[in-house]
């Protein structure tokens, strides 16, 4: 599995948490995701895994909040706490994203904030151990309060990876989500409107 395919596994798995969902990846393979899949346990999340993918599905009941640290692989990866967050806004208590690798990489927060979540971002390190932007003015830990309901909005793609994420906001939100700029994670990522509308997802 290369790098872009475990990051689209996780978001795709992400997504099956944010919308109660139950969604089988091809291709995805357990070594490369061990960490992701770890955290997708801890917080809830089911998961199966085959010769021919692994299988991610919302058991039902409450998700369970988690405390996670970005690292280099094989740790945490980066891109993967992005879709994660969302999903994370529909976990039962309080959780926590301390971003260690990249600065500034909660930007993408603002319009789940918009969708109804609750997000409030610090400068300070709230995890186990101070980073290397320890007093570096830059907002790289996240609080996450959930669960909230979130709500259909007009989203603009700022990015390839904060775009699905916002993407699979607007799947779980109530309400329709007018998203601009969906072309950028077309480019990124194979056939993906083809993969949303398989998965039952109405994108005009």
């Amino acid at each position: 599995t290369s790098l872009t395919d475990r990051i689209e596994a996780a978001s795709w798995a992400s997504a099956a948490l944010a919308t109660h969902g139950d969604i089988f990846v091809k291709g995805a393979t357990q070594p490369e995701m061990m960490t992701f899949l770890n955290v997708f346990r801890k917080i809830g999340g089911e998961f199966d895994i085959t010769d021919k993918g692994i299988r991610f599905w919302h058991p039902g009941g409450d998700l369970n909040p988690v405390a996670i640290e970005t690292d280099v692989h094989p740790g945490f990866m980066t891109d993967w706490q992005q879709p994660l967050v969302v999903a994370l806004t529909q976990a039962k208590g309080l959780s926590i994203v301390h971003e260690t690798v990249y600065e500034n990489r909660f930007g993408f927060t603002k319009p789940l904030v918009q969708m109804g979540a609750t997000v409030q971002l610090y400068r300070e390190c709230l995890g186990s151990l101070p980073c290397r932007f320890q007093q570096r003015n830059y907002k790289h830990s996240a609080v996450i309060f959930g669960p909230t309901p979130l709500t259909g909005r007009d989203i603009d793609v700022p990015d390839l990876r904060g775009g699905f994420s916002h993407l699979i906001a607007a799947l779980a939100a109530s309400g329709p989500s007018n998203v601009h700029g969906i072309s950028l994670i077309d480019r990124g990522y194979a056939d993906f409107r083809g993969k949303l509308a398989a998965l039952g997802a109405d994108v005009d």
